[in-house]
């Protein structure tokens, strides 16, 4: 009886823990709300199919110029990547960047819609699809691939 009040004890902690880590991940990334008030503060008008997809926030917009484009939101500090944007970095800088993050096994590097894509395995292991800054290498959002 002791040794199972002992487990019942050791996996109401455990799970108290994981909830909580849940809690701090989720209050990590900015809302659909936040994105949009985002955007608005950035000039974008029409902000419509907001989603969060891929690791990163997208939506449909018109810029300040009027001109309607799809735009990538980094989901933790809302630094807009308008499909149009122009990659700073080579495929190879990419790659170096992404070593110094630790991600290995980097393979399907591509620039699409203002962001570098990869996928590689991330520092612990896990296959992931990523989504990278094109001016610095810095990862902005992953998933399991």
């Amino acid at each position: 009886m002791e040794i199972a009040m002992k487990r019942l004890a050791a996996l109401t902690l455990a799970l108290a823990f994981v909830t909580a880590t849940g809690a701090v991940l989720a209050q990590e990334a900015l809302t659909e709300a936040q994105i949009r008030a985002q955007l608005t503060e950035q000039g974008y008008t029409k902000v419509n199919d907001v989603k969060f997809s891929d690791g990163v926030w997208k939506a449909d917009a018109r810029s300040a110029d009027g001109n309607r484009m799809e735009v990538r939101v980094d989901p933790k500090t809302g630094k807009v990547y308008p499909n149009t944007g122009v990659a700073n970095m080579t495929e190879a800088d990419v790659r170096a960047a992404l070593a110094t993050q630790g991600y290995t096994n980097v393979h399907d590097v591509d620039f699409e819609d203002g962001i570098w894509n990869a996928e590689a395995d991330d520092p612990a292991g896990k296959d992931v699809e990523i989504k990278i800054d094109p001016a610095n290498g810095k990862v902005i959002g992953k998933e399991k691939d």
